[in-house]
């Protein structure tokens, strides 16, 4: 395969061996490589990659895309050691430190900022949502508001940052789980309500939800108690899509599909909603609604702003303006949940406040290019639903 692209190709998106031979860096990168190969130099260095804040005032944030920055490094002359996906973190916390010649990896810094940025950002906005939702399904419905090619990576970090399902079949495959669909809008607007409820409980397999469409021509409350009344024990849910000019409360919508549902005995059908949803929306509709489907809020989540600074050179601390020097340990407490940042050289043994002895949060993934193994998806996801726990509610619910 070709490194250079052809002007050609019907899709804008860089090949995987664009990604490993830097052409997807900024060009001053291998400009600068130019000339430290000209000056014969080529040193050793520390490099870290933290962020100096976090977007939209969060507190804390999750680390994903750790395996596809293990993946790019694999092979390389280079040590690396780093939080977990999955792990929580604060500002000023490195997330990754790679040691090692900076000609093995300095020209890849545009995409390991990239891999990490982007896919923190959506697993931060899973988690919060999935808080939000106290309990209830959350899906991740947003890939179709993104660049398709990168739809895997998109639903497998809000997999991993709490999303209990994702929507897209490639992304299930990668993930190893079935995908969450219900029924498109155009099936019912080609067949009516009642002929495409019933066609989908014919068609689909018995694993599949049976959950109907109440959203596409008449009031939801209507709809939710007439695919009741024809799919009977069969329906598992009803969902809400509701357009924003035809929404209004979309709270007391909910509430009186609730009501009608009960009235007849169809307690036990699902209240599915999704079309604009939030964390701030899921909060107020939780009284009444079992799940969520949450596409943009997730997908187009803020990135994480990370950079990328060499600490050290040859030995010796070493960085530019703003940044302190000098290679760093993340500690925590695991007796009182303490945790803070210290020097390499001096790294702090016993918790300042308890005096138990700290443990580090970076570790060794990459040792002289051989990678360690990466747990799965389903693993990482549920550590980051435990480490979840232990925070407090950012949505100040008492």
């Amino acid at each position: 395969m070709s490194d250079r692209r052809r002007t050609d190709d019907a899709f804008h998106v860089a090949t995987e061996v664009d990604i490993r031979t830097g052409r997807v860096a900024d060009a001053y990168f291998g400009r600068g490589a130019q000339v430290l190969r000209d000056e014969g130099k080529n040193p050793q260095v520390v490099a870290e990659i933290r962020t100096s804040s976090l977007p939209r005032d969060w507190p804390w944030a999750v680390v994903a895309g750790l395996d596809e920055v293990l993946a790019l490094l694999s092979g390389r002359d280079v040590d690396a050691a780093a939080m977990g996906e999955g792990s929580l973190f604060f500002a000023e916390e490195p997330v990754l430190t790679i040691t090692g010649p900076y000609l093995e990896f300095g020209e890849l810094e545009t995409a390991l900022l990239g891999l990490l940025c982007q896919a923190s950002g959506i697993a931060t906005a899973a988690a919060r949502a999935k808080l939000a939702a106290d309990g209830r399904p959350v899906y991740s419905f947003g890939a179709r508001r993104m660049h398709p090619a990168i739809a895997p990576m998109i639903e497998r970090a809000a997999f991993v940052g709490g999303c209990d399902g994702v929507a897209t079949i490639a992304a299930a495959d990668l993930l190893g789980i079935q995908p969450i669909g219900t029924m498109a809008h155009a099936v019912v607007v080609i067949l009516g309500e009642e002929r495409a409820w019933r066609g989908f409980d014919r068609v689909m397999d018995k694993k599949v939800p049976r959950v109907a469409l109440v959203d596409t021509f008449q009031d939801e409350r209507t709809a939710a108690v007439a695919a009741a009344r024809i799919l009977g024990e069969h329906l598992a849910a009803v969902r809400l899509d509701t357009p924003a000019s035809r929404r209004g409360d979309l709270g007391a919508i909910l509430r009186e599909v609730r009501w009608e549902l009960d009235l007849r005995g169809f307690t036990e059908v699902r209240l599915f909603v999704s079309g604009g949803i939030d964390e701030r929306a899921i909060v107020e509709l939780n009284p009444f609604a079992d799940a969520y489907g949450v596409g943009t809020a997730i997908s187009n989540a803020p990135v994480i702003d990370f950079a990328m600074d060499v600490v050290e050179v040859d030995g010796q601390p070493r960085s530019k303006r703003g940044k302190l020097s000098g290679r760093k340990l993340v500690w925590v407490c695991p007796e009182c949940g303490n945790r803070g940042i210290s020097l390499w050289t001096k790294r702090a043994e016993h918790c300042p406040r308890c005096g138990h002895r700290v443990r580090s949060l970076l570790e060794r993934w990459v040792s002289q290019g051989r990678v360690k193994a990466h747990p799965s998806p389903r693993t990482i996801r549920e550590r980051t639903l435990a480490r979840l726990q232990g925070m407090p509610d950012p949505f100040e619910r008492t």
